[in-house]
């Protein structure tokens, strides 16, 4: 990893990748070029494709590039918090996250970033006015909207695309994420860390976008994922209403 520029940055984008080099080699450049006064982070899982060895090439001569590459793959969840936490250690006000597959449109951040004037997290959202999915196979956006409904079911917010990675935090969102412990491995983490902010009744806005299948690589979506997004919830709940059940207490106690 190249040291990060001194001094307070306004806003980086956290990129979690693995076998994604064929993206990135258009993504970055892309990213470098529409967005003058953002640093980038990407976080790499140690990725058989190259990526590693490019991004020491790529990062030469320019500060606003930085590279964590980790040892192994350790799950998306640990990627997007390593990159929000660096973010802040550099001085970030505002963190953007997305995918480097291109199903998220870099051109979407500044209205990401607007989104971010009123409230504290901005989502990138497939489903706020209508579907708005393109190249998906039916089954795979049922899948995907039942997926959102049964997480708005168990854990009540009353937000579209839950499941959505796209998204901007400010900085106050990213000190309550990062100061919780946040136990997702693979997608539900997205569904924990805009629960956690939920519960802590920070602000959350829909931008609708149009989300497109991605361009290069494979799916990351295994059995171990899967399963922990149909139980993880119940376990966020559960840990939920627990949660407010001794805080109450403590409120009567300190009454008495």
């Amino acid at each position: 990893m190249n040291t990060p520029p001194s001094g307070h940055i306004k806003t980086a984008i956290v990129l979690a990748t693995y076998n994604e080099l064929p993206n990135l080699e258009k993504l970055l450049p892309q990213l470098l070029r529409d967005n003058p006064d953002v640093q980038i982070i990407v976080v790499d899982d140690n990725s058989p494709d190259g990526t590693p060895a490019m991004l020491d090439v790529w990062m030469k001569g320019n500060d606003r590039l930085v590279a964590l590459v980790r040892a192994g793959k350790l799950g998306y969840g640990t990627a997007i918090l390593a990159g929000l936490e660096l973010a802040l250690e550099m001085g970030a006000g505002q963190v953007v996250t997305l995918d480097a597959d291109y199903s998220h449109n870099p051109a979407d951040i500044p209205e990401l970033l607007e989104g971010l004037r009123g409230a504290d997290v901005a989502i990138g959202s497939r489903y706020a006015q209508g579907v708005r999915v393109l190249n998906w196979q039916i089954s795979r956006l049922l899948l995907s909207l039942f997926a959102n409904r049964y997480l708005q079911i168990i854990l009540g917010m009353p937000v579209q695309d839950i499941t959505s990675g796209f998204r901007a935090y400010n900085r106050t969102a990213v000190e309550a994420v990062l100061c919780n412990r946040v136990r997702s491995v693979g997608y539900s983490f997205l569904a924990e860390v805009l629960y956690i902010l939920y519960l802590r009744r920070l602000t959350i806005v829909e931008v609708p976008i149009i989300y497109t299948e991605r361009r290069e690589g494979q799916s990351k979506m295994g059995t171990r994922v899967i399963g922990e997004a149909v139980f993880r919830p119940w376990m966020l709940r559960f840990g939920a209403v627990k949660f407010g059940m001794k805080t109450r207490k403590r409120e009567q106690e300190q009454k008495q």
